[in-house]
């Protein structure tokens, strides 16, 4: 074989890797555009997620707040009623506690808190005095934390696709800039460079997460 159509050969090569480097990077470029929408679009419906959760949240807080407002004030009306001997008025808040407040309120006066110096001041020192709106608030702000957490996850899985467009796209310059130099070592060289470029990306990017909304 001659020098002549051994270098011919080897240009055919060249051409050929060229034209498959195109194409894949073309493809993974489109890939990984496609990748950083879809991380987009979950990272913002992960933000929803956690707006709506502490919106919820906030409600949640401000229910129990007014119920222990409640609790508080009917509880001193009946104190000072107690302590003036009112029993009739003392009955009359006692009716009106709310069922939430009955259990520490039992609790409590089970202490003898009149005779026993190491009482609790008052039933809501007592462990059973427990509010259902402030439970489910302090839920609804885990679920908003946990959202939030997700939506920085999405944000940087986002990012990283973006990076990896950069990285494909700057892989297809060289594969077509390749085609583009006078001399077979210069081709070699580029198209060498945009494989590596190529391969490396590609191998980065199998270890992200995907995303595929049918």
């Amino acid at each position: 074989m001659t020098s002549t159509s051994t270098g011919a050969h080897t240009e055919r090569w060249v051409e050929l890797i060229s034209t498959v480097l195109l194409a894949l990077a073309a493809v993974a470029t489109a890939w990984a555009g496609y990748q950083s929408s879809r991380w987009h679009g979950m990272q913002a419906e992960a933000q929803s997620a956690s707006i709506a959760a502490r919106v919820e949240s906030t409600r949640a807080a401000n229910v129990a707040n007014r119920q222990v407002q409640i609790d508080v004030s009917i509880f001193t009306q009946w104190i000072d009623a107690y302590a003036l001997g009112e029993r009739e008025l003392a009955g009359f808040y006692r009716r009106r506690f709310r069922d939430e407040f009955e259990p520490a309120f039992e609790a409590w006066v089970a202490t003898k808190p009149l005779r026993n110096p190491g009482a609790p001041l008052s039933p809501f020192a007592m462990p059973q005095y427990k509010l259902a709106a402030e439970k489910e608030a302090d839920r609804l702000e885990a679920v908003a934390t946990a959202a939030s957490h997700e939506v920085r996850i999405d944000i940087q899985r986002a990012d990283n696709y973006v990076l990896a467009v950069v990285l494909f796209a700057a892989s297809l310059f060289f594969a077509g800039i390749s085609t583009k130099m006078h001399t077979h070592a210069a081709r070699v060289a580029i198209l060498t460079l945009g494989c590596v470029l190529f391969l490396g990306t590609a191998i980065w990017v199998a270890t992200f997460p995907v995303s595929v909304a049918i």
